[in-house]
């Protein structure tokens, strides 16, 4: 979804959001995007960042959150979807593909733009919530991020009745290797450097959106 269907990282455009609605400080901001250049130069403990962003969430209302992120990504995402990747989506649609968003980002962030391509499908980070439909402040495992990307993936694959070695997959990062070699089809959209040298090396499609 980040730098592939939308231009910018969705994590740091939700912290600019908070920060214009006095949810969040100067040195959230800083902290992100000290994330973002840690998560670009693969030197990011994705793991530990979720689990203590996540936590920060405890006690949430699940809806207000949802009803949140509508309105984020009204004002802050969809200036930045990209117009080659509506193209690609539509011309999935047009040959009967099942079509998926898989992404390491939240489903409050992933479902408005799910809804705006007329996506049916998401794969994504999961947050446990309470029967009170509170957020715990805990991740569901498998994190939706390397390894456990593959996993998550291939449980849609296996619900929809098909085969990973039948599926494009599109992303701009060499942290979705597992799942990119599980593939039949790999289109590399917006390459990190570290991608970008593989796909070269493997001969995987690169693309500019």
């Amino acid at each position: 979804m980040d730098r592939t269907l939308v231009r910018k990282e969705t994590a740091s455009l939700y912290v600019r959001y908070q920060h214009r609605i006095g949810e969040a400080r100067r040195r959230d901001l800083l902290k992100v995007s000290l994330w973002a250049l840690q998560y670009t130069l693969g030197i990011l403990d994705v793991a530990t960042v979720a689990e203590r962003v996540v936590a920060g969430y405890r006690g949430t209302d699940e809806d207000a959150l949802t009803k949140k992120c509508e309105t984020w990504f009204q004002s802050d995402v969809l200036p930045h979807v990209c117009e080659l990747g509506r193209r690609a989506v539509q011309e999935h649609h047009d040959k009967g593909d099942h079509v998926a968003i898989v992404t390491g980002a939240s489903p409050y962030a992933t479902k408005p733009l799910a809804a705006l391509l007329d996506i049916r499908h998401i794969v994504t980070s999961r947050f446990e919530v309470s029967t009170e439909g509170k957020l715990t402040g805990k991740v569901e495992q498998p994190l939706c991020f390397g390894h456990g990307k593959l996993v998550r993936a291939r449980r849609l694959a296996e619900e929809l009745g098909f085969e990973l070695k039948d599926a494009v997959f599109y992303t701009d990062s060499i942290t979705d290797l597992p799942l990119l070699e599980a593939v039949g089809e790999r289109v590399c959209v917006n390459p990190d450097p570290r991608l970008r040298r593989l796909a070269r090396a493997r001969g995987w499609k690169i693309e500019r959106w």
